[in-house]
């Protein structure tokens, strides 16, 4: 049998009796499902219910479109578009030399320059790509990890130039390493010293700009490389927990940092799954503050989270169909809890957004927030015997894997010796075997297709052609008119402070940035001292 027989159209899906994380769905659920001393009031602990007590009516989620292409100009142009719309916050998207820590001369980084993300190597690029822009009345996320530290040093320079205040940023630097060793591949130096850079972004920024978030904890690319909702909840908090730990280890205080703490995820389409996942995972953070760690203070034991609704979740047959998903999963968010949600495009599985797409998803968030009516009250379906009973089930799921993972000895050994990137290889595996014999129902892509179908949208986006050029030209400019001897002892400094385990590397890096060095210049400098990291190979 051929693949087009095997998921030929005409078969009858089938409506599975257990969720997309294997819990097992009841026709119905007796009142005696329901525990409620894990609900507890909205604001109150253990926040099963939300960390607010007036949930979106005190304040309402950050509306984000992430977003970043070609050059500083291009993209700069792209968020003053979208901040037109209505969108509430800006949420930057890095090209891959960028995130690899590559200049755009590097021989890797030519073919993917400006592509995937908004390429940015040095001051002068940030500098346009938030021209016009106040800094100290948006909030900005970045998606980036290998080089988070750098690029948040380039965003405090960048509001020095401003004159803004570092202390009114507000914003996210995604900075979350462990995941990137697991899930996505854009690590650049070892574990170790890549956690110790980490904590130093994140003590630095408490005490320099303490509304910035100098990490947002990510779930979201362990998801889309296959977990199902419970162990991107486990793999996440397990990350976090070795946060707190590094950051205990060079001297942070829990009660202070952990204010700052954030989380991020994907949202995918199993409904329930999405909802129970952040209030498990919000009541299980809250415990793991108070009861492990001592914390006191309500607002250190908070689980703050954003979300991308799309993802994998999104296909490229049938793409107007992405709108329905991307809605659904909004509202999975919104009844969640989310502080800020991310709505992809209907194109994002095949190219990147056009301004049509963008402003649709945009659309998408605001006629949920001021439409629907479903943030009016906090936690809605909270008390729903399913809903409470899965909620539930999820925790006892995450609290599984989350004992696999400390039973091998915790999330370092376990990502240096490669069983979790081995482990969840496995599962994608099997969700992409599912998905193609069938069990997994995704319309348009295995059931209900069309013969002979082709992708089709109202329009296709076309990345100018001159993009690379353009940045290679303009990053010699940098080169030609920046002070070299500036660079030079602000990169020498950097060396000094690296090779030094007890000093905080970010003043060092804001310099370097205020000097004009690269990010090439930067990670290379750190790579002489604390090497590369090596993926390991399981047989």
């Amino acid at each position: 049998m051929n693949m087009r027989e095997k998921l030929s159209p005409a078969r009858e899906p089938v409506m599975t009796s257990v969720s997309r994380s294997g819990i097992p769905v009841p026709t119905s659920v007796d009142a005696s499902a329901v525990h409620p001393e894990n609900i507890g009031q909205p604001g109150e602990y253990p926040f099963t219910r939300g960390i607010f007590p007036d949930g979106y009516n005190g304040r309402l989620w950050t509306i984000r479109q992430y977003s970043g292409f070609g050059t500083a100009e291009e993209s700069n142009e792209r968020y003053k578009f979208l901040l037109a719309q209505g969108q509430t916050g800006l949420s930057v998207a890095l090209d891959l030399p960028t995130q690899c820590g590559y200049d755009p001369t590097h021989p890797m980084a030519r073919p993917e320059i400006g592509k995937v993300g908004v390429s940015l190597s040095n001051l002068s690029e940030a500098e346009i790509l938030f021209q016009g822009l106040d800094l100290s009345k948006i909030s900005t996320s970045f998606t980036i990890n290998g080089t988070a530290a750098i690029i948040y040093a380039m965003y405090l320079a960048v509001a020095d130039k401003q004159g803004v205040p570092r202390e009114k940023l507000t914003g996210t630097i995604q900075n979350d390493i462990l995941k990137e060793y697991v899930a996505r591949g854009t690590w650049i130096f070892p574990v170790r010293p890549s956690m110790r850079l980490i904590a130093d972004s994140i003590l630095y920024s408490n005490d320099v700009s303490p509304r910035f978030n100098a990490i947002s904890i990510a779930g979201a690319h362990v998801r889309d490389a296959g977990a199902t909702a419970a162990e991107e909840m486990a793999y996440t908090l397990a990350n976090g927990l070795a946060y707190v730990e590094e950051l205990r280890s060079r001297g942070g205080d829990v009660e202070k940092f952990a204010k700052r703490l954030s989380f991020f995820f994907y949202v995918h389409m199993d409904f329930f799954d999405e909802i129970a996942k952040f209030r498990a995972g919000r009541r299980l953070w809250a415990r793991f503050m108070k009861e492990r760690y001592g914390v006191k203070d309500p607002k250190a034991q908070h689980f703050r989270f954003g979300v991308v609704c799309g993802g994998s979740s999104l296909v490229a047959p049938q793409p107007y169909n992405n709108v329905v998903r991307v809605a659904v999963e909004t509202m999975a968010a919104v009844f969640g809890g989310a502080q800020s949600i991310f709505t992809c495009a209907l194109d994002e599985a095949f190219q990147i957004p056009t301004e049509f797409s963008a402003e649709l998803a945009v659309r998408t968030q605001q006629i949920l927030a001021f439409e629907s009516g479903i943030g009016r009250t906090v936690d809605p379906l909270g008390g729903s015997y399913f809903l409470e009973q899965h909620t539930d089930r999820m925790e006892e799921m995450i609290t599984k894997v989350m004992s696999e993972i400390d039973a091998y000895g915790g999330v370092i050994p376990a990502i240096e010796d490669g069983w979790m990137q081995l482990r969840l290889a496995e599962r994608g595996l099997e969700r992409k075997l599912d998905t193609d014999a069938g069990k997994n129902v995704i319309v348009g892509q295995n059931f209900f297709k069309k013969e002979n179908e082709e992708v089709g949208v109202r329009e296709l986006f076309t990345l100018d052609p001159t993009v690379a050029q353009r940045a290679l030209e303009k990053f010699q400019r940098v080169l030609d008119t920046r002070q070299q001897s500036a660079v030079d002892a602000t990169l020498a400094k950097l060396s000094a402070a690296a090779a030094n385990d007890r000093e905080n590397v970010m003043p060092y890096l804001v310099d370097c940035c205020h000097a004009y060095a690269t990010v090439g210049e930067m990670v290379s400098c750190l790579k002489n001292q604390w090497g590369e990291f090596k993926e390991p190979v399981n047989l």
